[in-house]
């Protein structure tokens, strides 16, 4: 994510002359712009906050995206490298795993996410339940990368796991009994913790970032 890149398209869209006038535009501390283009880290909630969905897609892909188009549709770049196939949620199978069913990536739409494509995610997938709310909410769409060859788990982070009970969306926590992972919501109170056995992964892709639309 260029959040320089991300700034400046906001600054154009709103006509907004300095890093001040932003700050004061999102109402928050002057010192947080010049900060946020230091680390390259952004609240994108915020952004898309102040803005309506058309904007939204403005500021995150830039000039070749008209921001009066309503719908930006299926990808049509025509940098291929860009494009990433947004998987159903109930056709992870079609991910490269032990059985290989369901769709394939070609029977997907592909859209145009250039800042998740160059950070190595395979797919998109749209966020199905409140199980990980607040994190992520029902409707948003989750940029993954595959994990070709799981040779550890990066504790606390979430995964997209494939298993012969469908998709799952879930923080991967070390379990006490051999041969398996906890798996956690971050909705806790409706959803609980539980052990998950690492024989029933069929395909991993550890989530890498978010497109909420509010």
């Amino acid at each position: 994510m260029e959040v320089d890149l991300i700034l400046n398209r906001f600054k154009k869209l709103k006509k907004i002359k300095s890093d001040t006038d932003l700050a004061d535009f999102l109402g928050v501390k002057r010192p947080n712009v010049p900060q946020w283009r230091r680390r390259n880290s952004i609240n994108l909630d915020l952004i898309a906050s102040k803005c309506n969905k058309e904007e939204f897609i403005f500021v995150m892909y830039g000039e070749d995206v008209d921001p009066q188009n309503p719908d930006p549709g299926p990808c049509s770049s025509k940098d291929s490298s860009a494009t990433l196939p947004l998987i159903p949620f109930d056709a992870m199978a079609g991910l490269p795993s032990v059985d290989n069913i369901g769709v394939s990536y070609a029977d997907c739409e592909q859209y145009c996410v250039p800042e998740f494509a160059a950070r190595g995610a395979d797919f998109l997938i749209r966020v199905s339940g409140s199980s990980m709310y607040p994190k992520y909410s029902n409707g948003d769409l989750l940029a993954c990368s595959l994990i070709r060859d799981i040779l550890f788990f990066q504790w606390g982070k979430v995964y997209v796991i494939d298993s012969s009970q469908g998709a799952l969306v879930k923080r991967i926590f070390p379990s006490q009994k051999e041969g398996f992972i906890t798996l956690s919501s971050d909705n806790k109170d409706n959803y609980p913790p539980f052990d998950f056995p690492t024989s029933d992964i069929r395909a991993l892709a550890i989530v890498i970032g978010v497109i909420r639309i509010e």
